[in-house]
C-alpha cells in the first residue's frame, strides 16, 4: 500500500503554519509523508526582457530558500524528507494540474485565513471545484494553536 501523501501549498500566508503542522503530524502518525508545492506566479511587469529574466531568477531563488526552511520544519515534525514541487504559473491552475498529474498525492491540506477578507483565495477556488477533485481536502482553521493541532491530528 503506498504511503499517504499530504500536500501543502507553500506561500507567505500566516495560516501556512497551521496547515503544515497538521499535515506533518498526520504524516508522522500514519506513516505517510508531506509534499510541498510552491508556485512562482508570473510578474506583470515585462517591458524589458533582461529585467524580466532577473526578476524570474530572484523569484526562483526566493522559492528555493523558502522551501529549504519549510522542508527542515517538515523533516523535524514528520521525520521524513518532503517531496518538493516548484511550478511556474497561476497558483490555482498549477495546484489543480499537480493534483491530476501526481497519483501519489492523497490529501490536500489548506489553512483557513483568520482575516476578515475571507478564507483565502486558494480555499475559495478549491471550494467551487470540490466535486471534481480526485483527493479529499482538509481545511485547518488558522486560529488553532500547536497543541490543538496536535490533539486532532
Amino acid at each position: 500500500m503506498p504511503k499517504r501523501t499530504f500536500l501543502c501549498v507553500v506561500d507567505e500566508s500566516e495560516e501556512l503554519h497551521q496547515a503544515l503542522r497538521y499535515a506533518c503530524r498526520r504524516a508522522h502518525n500514519t506513516g505517510g509523508r508531506v509534499a510541498l508545492l510552491y508556485v512562482i506566479e508570473p510578474v506583470e511587469f515585462q517591458h524589458w526582457m533582461a529585467v524580466g529574466h532577473l526578476m524570474a531568477e530572484e523569484r526562483r531563488e526566493q522559492a528555493e530558500e523558502m522551501l529549504q526552511v519549510v522542508s527542515s520544519v517538515v523533516q523535524k515534525l514528520s521525520g521524513v524528507t518532503p517531496v518538493v514541487f516548484i511550478r511556474e504559473g497561476k497558483l490555482t491552475e498549477q495546484l489543480m494540474q499537480l493534483i491530476e498529474a501526481e497519483p501519489d498525492l492523497s490529501v490536500l491540506v489548506l489553512g483557513a485565513s483568520t482575516g476578515t477578507e475571507g478564507l483565502g483565495r486558494v480555499i475559495s477556488y478549491i471550494f467551487k471545484r470540490l466535486g471534481r477533485l480526485r483527493i479529499p481536502v482538509t481545511i485547518v482553521p488558522g486560529g488553532l494553536s500547536d497543541e490543538q493541532i496536535d490533539a486532532i491530528s
